[in-house]
């Protein structure tokens, strides 16, 4: 038996957080992170390896901040755990003891039962492991004509990928819009557009039928009865909690099959925690059940079940998600936090939703300069921010991080007023005119009307 104070089942975002954390805030504890991957891989940067950055080799997530803390890296797969006895063991034979353990084994691709023909060949997911993307990859060469299913996050950016390396790419979507879930229409109907003017095909509203042919897949057959020629079928069609262990040794899980885990992500047996793809969430707005599945949010529940092993830390309590999310079109970027304003009418919260354009540099001329759109969703009575979304350049990501972060402590349109900011020409939109302040003053004077 092989004697450990930390056991982390699984090596992707939350494992390599939690991995850190402990050693970093416990040093004396002996931490060992077992995982299936000899090398992990990045996972929001896994539909970039099929056009930007050309392989897998590109894209994977270091193992040096881990090593050089002393975190011991095992390369197997749990198949066993003993809660009674506090012990884990591996395929491969080795039995670990453990103080505390924490799940971080992550999702799988979903794979609908109701969807004939899934199990042909040339019909591919994608799944975060090296060796089946390096296999898609190579099988992907000589495919001409690829369909995409499902047009959430993964498959508006493998169509795109897979356009821009010379794929006849189809995209369909059972939703009115690609992104649908994520964004409102206005938005989503700006996606498309990008998305169209780079070659890829898309088809909304209509759903899959069923997939066509004998030994490999050569149609699919839409809801509408069209059949569509294909070489390939990449499924992008969400995913589950990877949950086979936890209930094999009773973990107790919620009614969408994540571990249920609590702010502090302690799950129902004592020393068990769980945190990432796998483990419970509750929405920040609304304090019901989330399936939220972000690899920035496994970083941020990983880090506060590694804060809270030894003793619950005040300070890293778990209020609820906030689910932030991004994509890149070409030279656009895409970003949403908290709420849309569907969500929001379909919660039952009396709102205001404001929306200013402006641009992302002063002056305009700037060579990189990029038109840039922000949405605040307001709850009217309160001023409380519980929702905002943008459009433009590279600097979205950062813009929509601090409207999650406004969302997450609560602020209101009053405190963004008042936001002091600092701006550059090459940096940042005009003082006179940042489209998220000048949104801001919009919701305001909606909120009187």
């Amino acid at each position: 038996m092989i004697q450990a104070d930390v056991v982390i089942i699984g090596g992707s975002a939350t494992g390599l957080v939690a991995g850190l954390t402990v050693k970093s805030n416990f040093p004396d504890k002996e931490v060992v992170l077992i995982r299936k991957e000899e090398k992990v891989m990045i996972p929001c940067g896994i539909p970039y390896i099929f056009g930007t950055v050309g392989t897998s080799d590109n894209n994977i997530l270091p193992d040096e901040g881990l090593k050089n803390l002393g975190v011991k890296i095992v390369v197997a797969e749990v198949t066993t755990v003993d809660p009674l006895n506090k012990t884990c063991t591996t395929n491969i034979g080795e039995v670990y003891s453990y103080d505390k353990l924490i799940f971080g084994t992550g999702s799988v691709p979903i794979i609908p039962d109701w969807l004939r023909g899934a199990q042909l060949g040339h019909v591919y997911t994608i799944p975060k492991g090296k060796p089946y993307l390096d296999q898609l990859q190579h099988k992907l060469a000589d495919a001409k004509k690829v369909a995409v299913i499902g047009a959430g996050f993964i498959g508006v950016e493998i169509s795109d990928e897979l356009c821009k390396i010379g794929k006849d790419v189809t995209l369909v979507e059972i939703q009115p819009h690609v992104l649908g879930q994520t964004f409102d229409d206005e938005f989503a109907v700006e996606a498309e557009n990008l998305l169209r003017n780079r070659g890829v095909k898309i088809i909304t509203g209509i759903g899959v039928e069923e997939l066509i042919g004998h030994i490999e897949v050569s149609q699919i057959r839409l809801s509408d009865g069209t059949d569509l020629d294909v070489d390939a079928v990449i499924l992008a069609m969400g995913y589950r909690p990877a949950n086979e262990l936890a209930q094999s040794i009773g973990l107790e899980l919620n009614q969408y099959g994540f571990i249920k885990a609590d702010q502090y992500r302690r799950t129902s047996v004592k020393d068990i925690f769980a945190a990432g793809d796998c483990a419970e969430k509750v929405d920040f707005a609304t304090g019901k059940l989330s399936r939220i599945m972000l690899a920035s949010t496994a970083c941020t529940e990983g880090r506060i079940a590694g804060l809270n092993l030894y003793g619950l830390d005040t300070f890293s309590t778990f209020k609820g998600t906030v689910g932030i999310y991004f994509t890149f079109i070409g030279d656009t970027g895409f970003g949403a936090a908290g709420l849309t304003e569907k969500q929001a009418g379909l919660e039952g919260f009396n709102i205001v939703a404001a929306t200013f354009k402006g641009i992302d540099r002063h002056p305009g001329k700037i060579s990189d300069a990029h038109t840039q759109s922000v949405k605040l969703i307001v709850s009217r009575k309160s001023g409380v921010i519980l929702g905002g979304a943008a459009i433009g350049g590279k600097s979205t990501g950062e813009l929509v991080n601090v409207i999650g972060l406004a969302i997450q402590n609560h602020m209101t349109i009053n405190d963004l007023l008042v936001t002091q900011i600092g701006t550059h020409p090459m940096l940042t939109a005009s003082p006179a005119g940042y489209p998220l302040i000048k949104s801001a003053e919009i919701a305001a004077r909606k909120m009187q009307e």
